[in-house]
């Protein structure tokens, strides 16, 4: 009898109601975990702050909060696939979580030099890929037991994230506000202990979901899952496609929008009016897209949503005021949120389950890696040519190159059932 035959007939494999509620419980330690995110890169700047510390210091201590996420994805998977998916996101909230507490623990005692803080929120931050990517991993056999198309459960966990994202940063103010940053990091890790503690207690992987083959030693797993990534040729283009997207948006929310904010919307309301709406259209477009999107094909949808995603740089580099700005956010908002559910069922068709922890770990990295280069060329390029000329170039290159799937090649191994 094949193994797959005996993980079917085991008695202790949970049916389909146990795997949707392994499912919501699930998403609901990704919102907890995620809001977690947004409320210490809100609230680190004003701990620097409330100890005098300078801007340069603020803007270490927040590269300090992103930074890690590519060290943890390249170097966190292999743990990930060795120790168990479960268990790997129980323990990176909870070192994430205990982290954080240290910080204002050691505040109230005098006893957190600026060094210390910025070690600390470094050290939580290179745990937050891998757990992120041990939840994710967690999708296909989940969706599968429950009969869902793995394309709405990637919309289900990736609306969680743009929902903790939309409100995490008003909580996060509010928090800031009401009791300080100090104590506020005291309710982050709050929400990543509960986060570990409903993962741990509730969610059930599937018996047999996942075979573990024999670790060949720690570098043996890490250069399988790279040649893996390199060598195919749907995900090598995944990653170079992403990271350069990824850097232009860097460049363009991070740089440019807060500059076109201040000369042209009447400042920093008027581009929270802006960003709340892309993140709710977002939102919206990520379930909505996730309950049909299986019923589709993926190439052509991809290229076009990711295109008119990017068509929103041309909104301010035609001068566009706030109503045009809006419009323009919330169409692109949209359309962004088709873009994940289709990635992610293309690499989980494409990923074997053993390797899933380290490449997608590594293609997380790797779409990470562009965004301080972004961020800088934003900068640069606005002192050069100035905003809206800078906007109009990101425009011109993200359209052009979100559009180039259309060309077909390997692009078609995203069409499910092909090779």
């Amino acid at each position: 009898m094949s193994r797959r035959s005996d993980a079917a007939k085991s008695p202790d494999q949970p049916g389909r109601p146990a795997a949707m509620r392994s499912l919501r419980a699930l998403l609901v330690s990704h919102a907890l975990s995620r809001t977690g995110n947004v409320v210490t890169v809100f609230a680190i700047p004003f701990a620097v702050l409330a100890t005098g510390g300078s801007a340069l210091q603020v803007g270490l201590a927040a590269a300090a909060t992103t930074a890690p996420v590519v060290i943890g994805g390249t170097f966190g998977g292999v743990v990930i696939d060795r120790i168990g998916h479960v268990r790997a996101s129980v323990i990176a909230d909870l070192i994430s979580g205990a982290t954080l507490a240290l910080i204002p623990l050691l505040a109230r005692a005098d006893a957190l030099p600026y060094g210390a803080l910025l070690a600390l929120v470094f050290l939580g931050g290179v745990f937050d890929a891998p757990g992120e990517t041990a939840r994710r991993v967690l999708l296909p056999p989940l969706s599968q037991r429950a009969g869902l198309p793995i394309e709405r459960s990637i919309g289900f966990l990736d609306g969680t994230s743009r929902l903790s994202a939309l409100l995490g940063a008003p909580l996060a103010g509010a928090l800031v506000a009401a009791i300080g940053p100090h104590p506020a990091l005291f309710a982050t890790a709050a929400a990543f202990a509960l986060s570990a503690a409903i993962t741990a207690g509730l969610v059930r992987l599937p018996a047999g979901a996942v075979e573990r083959e024999p670790s060949l030693g720690y570098w043996r797993d890490l250069a399988e899952g790279m040649r893996f990534t390199v060598r195919d040729p749907l995900l090598a283009r995944i990653v170079a496609l992403v990271l350069l997207t990824n850097a232009l948006d860097a460049a363009r929310s991070g740089t440019l929008m807060p500059l076109y904010a201040a000369e042209q919307l009447g400042g920093p309301t008027a581009l929270g009016v802006v960003v709340g709406v892309f993140g709710a259209a977002a939102l919206l477009g990520t379930v909505a897209f996730g309950y049909v999107a299986h019923r589709l094909p993926r190439r052509i949808p991809f290229a076009l949503c990711f295109a008119v995603a990017g068509a929103f740089s041309f909104a301010p580099a035609l001068g566009a005021g706030v109503p045009g700005m809006v419009a323009a956010a919330t169409v692109s908002g949209l359309a962004a949120g088709a873009i994940n559910p289709i990635l992610g069922a293309a690499q989980f068709e494409r990923i074997p389950p053993q390797l899933r922890g380290r490449v997608l770990g590594l293609v997380t990295a790797g779409a990470w890696a562009g965004m301080p280069v972004g961020s800088l060329l934003g900068g640069v390029g606005a002192e050069l040519i100035g905003v809206r000329w800078m906007f109009l170039a990101i425009g011109v290159v993200y359209v052009a190159a979100t559009l180039t799937p259309l060309a077909g090649g390997q692009w078609k191994l995203m069409e499910r059932g092909r090779g």
